[in-house]
């Protein structure tokens, strides 16, 4: 059992260190190479580099600091309840997907008072990479759950 906690807590922490290092070396990228958006697909994907002050959709423009004291608490929340994730391998990388992502944005808020944007869809607002952390790791571990309560109810 130890063992199996040792492990889940590499993958766990592999997790949370990968999204927020990438995180954190693509927006430096954004900021140094795009002065001007860059086109990847015309009029569907490009590269632009974005100051958001607000959360995700561009909601709560101007609420930095609300926003940032938010994600301060769900980070302790997300530690605090780590003990009663499951030793399954994918709850353990979508919660570190999850955490790495709130970590990486909130360095940006808390060291440049804005979060670093920059992968915009001509349909979605721009998002960066602790974003998809997040988006990827909440989906995750809500069919994860989904899918749980469906076993449970069959038993």
């Amino acid at each position: 059992m130890v063992k199996k906690e040792k492990q889940k807590n590499k993958i766990f922490l592999l997790a949370v260190a990968s999204i927020i290092v990438l995180d954190q070396i693509t927006k430096s990228a954004a900021k140094a190479y795009l002065e001007e958006p860059f086109q990847i697909i015309k009029n569907f994907i490009s590269f632009s580099y974005v100051k958001n002050t607000g959360a995700g959709f561009g909601i709560l423009q101007g609420q930095n600091l609300m926003i940032a004291f938010l994600t301060l608490a769900f980070v302790g929340a997300v530690l605090y309840f780590y003990d009663k994730i499951p030793h399954e391998k994918k709850t353990v990388v979508f919660t570190g997907l999850l955490l790495g992502g709130a970590v990486g944005n909130l360095i940006d808020r808390f060291a440049l008072g804005f979060v670093r944007d920059f992968i915009a869809f001509s349909f979605w607002p721009a998002f960066n990479v602790a974003d998809m952390g997040i988006t990827v790791g909440g989906i995750g571990l809500i069919v994860y759950l989904w899918k749980e309560d469906r076993k449970n109810k069959k038993k």
